[in-house]
């Protein structure tokens, strides 16, 4: 590969941590995925779809699950550097249309010009050269494909809680990158994007899931940073997390009865359309 991969990407998400990781992770809203579909053009159907840094599927899977899609999507080429994910993606993915293989950003394999559409979920914060990733997403994109970029976040303005469990995860980040919009948009403004795409196009929507402490916690711990620390640290943050928990600030009941209550996340999506 012409890059590497991060460091804690690699140890983060390495082989037996991604299990964890799949079970925990918030899906994404099926609104979201409708929109991403309503920015498509009809008449490019069946889709050739290059999914990138495809993890252990829960991208894939909304996709094949979601009627406005399941019937368009011809081929999808998933690209993943990491392993541990790459095997867990090929147990959990069944659909002779999808393959996964060995990549990165700037180096997917893929032909030129054979995507209608690239797909990057929750991963291009990951990207470490931002200008060597658009000049190849514009090789393999087709004329008139897009780069469709998702994230599904914890709103921490939403509630006390959110923004505090993040924070005590994010104290150990260890320079792990993580999603900042003001970073984000310094990407879109670099020389090789400006000069192969169209100013991209945001969106974004407020949604609530569903929580418990267990979840919220097996959640947190599941962080590629976090996944690395030995395992009185690990305990560190959990206790840490647990006392947050039962503050509650700011905690929307869905069932008390049951410790079920509202997990406050927001949907963004940029999509940046070849010129």
């Amino acid at each position: 590969m012409t890059t590497s991969v991060h460091p804690n990407a690699q140890a983060g998400f390495a082989t037996g941590t991604n299990e964890s990781y799949d079970r925990v992770r918030p899906l994404y809203p099926a609104d979201c995925l409708s929109y991403v579909r309503s920015q498509v053009p009809k008449s490019t159907v069946p889709l050739k779809i290059v999914e990138i840094g495809a993890g252990t599927g829960m991208f894939t899977r909304a996709l094949l699950a979601h009627s406005e899609w399941s019937s368009s999507i011809g081929t999808l080429r998933a690209i993943e550097p990491s392993g541990g994910m790459r095997d867990f993606w090929t147990k959990s993915v069944q659909d002779n249309r999808c393959t996964i293989v060995n990549g990165t950003f700037d180096d997917t394999g893929v032909e030129d010009g054979w995507a209608d559409l690239i797909i990057i979920a929750q991963a291009f914060h990951w990207c470490l050269d931002y200008g060597k990733a658009f000049t190849e997403f514009a090789r393999i994109l087709d004329k008139g494909g897009a780069a469709v970029f998702v994230w599904y976040l914890a709103d921490r303005e939403a509630a006390g809680w959110v923004a505090q469990v993040q924070h005590c995860v994010e104290a150990r980040g260890n320079g792990s990158p993580r999603f900042r919009l003001d970073v984000l948009r310094q990407a879109f403004a670099t020389p090789e994007y400006t000069s192969l795409f169209h100013p991209q196009e945001e969106k974004q929507w407020a949604h609530h899931g569903l929580a418990t402490d267990q979840t919220v916690t097996d959640r947190a711990l599941s962080w590629s940073y976090i996944t690395m620390l030995p395992p009185d640290e690990k305990a560190k943050v959990a206790e840490g997390i647990k006392g947050i928990l039962e503050r509650g600030d700011g905690k929307v009941w869905i069932n008390k009865e049951r410790g079920t209550y509202q997990d406050p996340h927001t949907a963004r999506v940029m999509i940046s359309r070849k010129k």
